[in-house]
């Protein structure tokens, strides 16, 4: 596929989408939205994809936000036409089924925080610098900052980053749960590959039987919920690769799955 602001690589069972618009710091316009839609739609339909890396091109940024002077142009209908299309991009890459891995490396503010939301995990470098800094354009975020962050860090610490547009570091990030990984700027891209690889060595299917577990049981009374990872558990128990990876475990020899 041919982008104008993404850089798009599949090695294998790992797909690496880098955002690529280094002179605003990959700022987050209708284009980006676009290309990012088209990206994911694809690697959704490709079963050989696995895992997928998101990140930005060189340390400086993961994404800085949106697009400001775009979005001065908007008024009341096109600022919500705006935001119902970054939050279907993102609810997009959010239930993708495959685990996205978001490396963030520099700024990750306003909408490239949000993106950084969507993704499955968040590993960050030493420099990121995170927030939601909507607050001080007289907005709030518009791309599911206000509902994610509060479900990933918890209500006060969700609401003390968005009343206060406040910056924060890598270090108080990982310390609030916003991500779950810190390591220096020059060891992110290596780590987020030694994530992925360690994940495409597990089973395909239960892989994607943890994360439909967790997206569809999220926000549902427990035993509800409890139910829903029963009925995943018994899909899984009729399946070629669990009868693949007891068989390996008594045998004390790698499994070799086969998605079925």
């Amino acid at each position: 596929m041919s982008f104008e602001t993404l850089l798009y690589e599949i090695t294998g069972p790992i797909a690496t989408v880098t955002l690529n618009r280094p002179k605003v710091l990959h700022a987050l316009n209708a284009q980006v939205f676009d290309e990012l839609e088209r990206a994911f739609t694809q690697l959704l339909d490709d079963p050989t994809v696995r895992v997928i890396l998101l990140t930005g091109s060189g340390e400086k940024a993961f994404a800085a936000g949106a697009d400001i002077a775009e979005l001065a142009q908007t008024d009341a209908a096109a600022g919500e036409r705006l935001a119902l299309q970054g939050q279907g991009v993102f609810r997009k890459i959010e239930q993708c089924g495959k685990p996205v891995i978001a490396l963030v490396n520099g700024f990750a503010l306003g909408g490239g925080c949000e993106l950084a939301l969507a993704c499955t995990l968040r590993i960050a470098s030493e420099n990121a610098r995170m927030g939601q800094p909507e607050v001080k354009l007289g907005l709030i975020p518009g791309y599911g900052g206000t509902q994610r962050l509060p479900r990933l860090v918890g209500r006060a610490a969700a609401l003390q980053l968005l009343l206060t547009g406040e910056i924060i570091g890598a270090a108080e990030a990982l310390r609030i749960g916003l991500v779950s990984e810190v390591v220096p700027a020059g060891e992110l891209p290596a780590r987020g590959l030694a994530l992925a690889q360690a994940i495409v060595a597990m089973a395909p299917l239960a892989v994607a039987g943890c994360l439909e577990a967790v997206e569809r049981g999220e926000e549902l009374p427990l035993d509800e919920a409890l139910a829903v990872e029963a009925e995943i558990f018994g899909r899984l128990s009729g399946t070629e690769d669990k009868r693949e990876g007891t068989a390996a475990f008594l045998e004390k020899r790698a499994a070799a799955w086969v998605g079925r």
